[in-house]
């Protein structure tokens, strides 16, 4: 990884400070977990520099709490008592579900999925934060819930300076292909190959 020096340097007629601050879109992919964490942890840094958050949470079910949404959700009301850091916003999409659990039908899932992308998309055309985690969204991309053209299309023409991050496993191509920053998430080991199963502080 380059220690702070750039690779090339593009001729694309911006200056330094202007490619610099380049809104960025992220891809967190792979078997492996940790891809939300991440994306989570970049949340946390976008807070401590006064920008508005906003989780958009796809896959895990609306009823489970994750650590993150708390810790998230404490920072919000930091931020609204203080005015430290920025305002933060958490929203699940629909009922709900886990791919390992599914509860309702396919077609109330699709469109759940649907209507959450089309909320997606009114807020970055309104520019209503400057940091979106799309928690999961790779998924109905994948299964063809939400048009994969019309997501990269939306993302790539996004106004001012808003950063999005994608998690999930099995990311399109065409969003690997648009991403500026990519990540794939591999397991060299994990402690579910011993037998382990996930404990409290350490999965959610």
């Amino acid at each position: 990884m380059p220690q702070g020096r750039v690779a090339v340097t593009p001729d694309d007629g911006l200056t330094t400070r202007a490619r610099r601050n380049r809104p960025l879109l992220v891809v967190h992919t792979g078997e492996m977990k940790g891809k939300s964490t991440a994306a989570f942890g970049m949340a946390m840094r976008a807070w401590n520099q006064g920008w508005s958050i906003a989780v958009y949470q796809f896959v895990k079910s609306a009823k489970w709490r994750v650590g993150e949404e708390n810790a998230l959700t404490a920072l919000g009301r930091l931020h609204e008592q203080t005015g430290e850091g920025g305002p933060v916003t958490w929203h699940k999409m629909g009922s709900g579900w886990s791919w390992s659990r599914r509860q309702g039908t396919e077609v109330d899932h699709a469109a759940d999925a649907a209507e959450g992308w089309a909320q997606i998309r009114r807020d970055l055309a309104s520019e209503a934060h400057r940091f979106y985690v799309l928690d999961e969204f790779t998924y109905p991309v994948h299964w063809g819930w939400v048009d994969v053209e019309e997501v990269v299309e939306t993302l790539r023409t996004r106004p001012g300076t808003q950063h999005v991050v994608i998690t999930g496993r099995n990311a399109h191509p065409a969003l690997v292909e648009a991403a500026d920053l990519v990540v794939e998430m591999t397991k060299v080991k994990h402690p579910m190959d011993a037998g382990q199963k996930g404990q409290r502080g350490i999965e959610w």
